[in-house]
């Protein structure tokens, strides 16, 4: 996948980051499938950098993943439903790192405002804010698109999390997801001229995914969408 990904980002000229969990501490079910561990984790997350020059991306969990985590990755992730856990951003923080942190289903754009001073209180401007969705009653979530320019008023740059935000969260063992939506309401977020990047679960083989399989895209579909994104992104901004 890391190889398909750096022949992607050579094709269309996107500046593409692989993002791979470690560990997956927020499965629905304790039998789901979570992932390697953070050691093993990192050394293959390390191999796939160097065999494709990827910059690389992942979740932390624990303030005392942080540091062990920064030593391997160029960008650490703070979970949606962890954004408002100070310890962990904090220390997230104080690494030195950009940080890409999911906005809670639970939170309203403007209460990321909290969160980026938590972190900038610790020394780290170097803020991502990552729109997946609020949650919508039961089992839903919904992207208002007013959140982009509300967030991205706070100063920094904001990504979209396209395939995540069409979860349908809970409900069973496995979290649904209505993934042939994800090309639309990306096209949609591309167009407010609010978002600068955009997060994206691909796979080459979905349904045998071992995490989010209602809501991985086909690796095939990325070269496509990211020249329609591009393209609609420099109209809404005039470019």
């Amino acid at each position: 996948m890391g190889r398909r990904l750096a022949a992607i980002s050579q094709e269309t000229g996107a500046k593409i980051v692989y993002k791979s969990s470690f560990d997956k501490a927020n499965r629905s079910s304790r039998d789901s499938f979570r992932g390697p561990g953070i050691r093993e984790g990192l050394d293959i997350l390390a191999e796939v950098k160097s065999v494709t020059g990827l910059p690389l991306l992942s979740d932390v969990h624990e303030p005392e993943q942080t540091t062990e985590a920064a030593q391997v990755l160029d960008v650490l992730q703070i979970p949606a439903f962890l954004s408002r856990q100070t310890d962990l951003l904090v220390a997230a923080a104080k690494t030195g790192k950009p940080l890409n942190i999911k906005k809670g289903q639970f939170l309203a754009p403007d209460d990321m405002s909290n969160v980026v001073e938590k972190c900038r209180a610790a020394g780290n401007q170097k803020l991502l804010l990552c729109e997946r969705g609020a949650s919508f009653g039961y089992h839903d979530l919904v992207v208002d698109m007013r959140s982009f320019p509300m967030m991205r008023a706070l100063g920094f740059p904001i990504v979209y999390d396209a395939t995540h935000s069409l979860q349908l969260p809970g409900g069973g063992k496995e979290t649904g997801g209505l993934k042939q939506y994800a090309p639309v309401l990306a096209r949609a977020a591309a167009a407010t001229g609010c978002v600068d990047g955009f997060f994206l679960e691909v796979h080459d083989d979905p349904d045998r995914a071992l995490s989010d399989r209602t809501t991985q895209l086909d690796v095939a579909l990325l070269p496509d969408l990211i020249r329609s994104l591009t393209a609609i992104a420099r109209l809404a901004r005039g470019a």
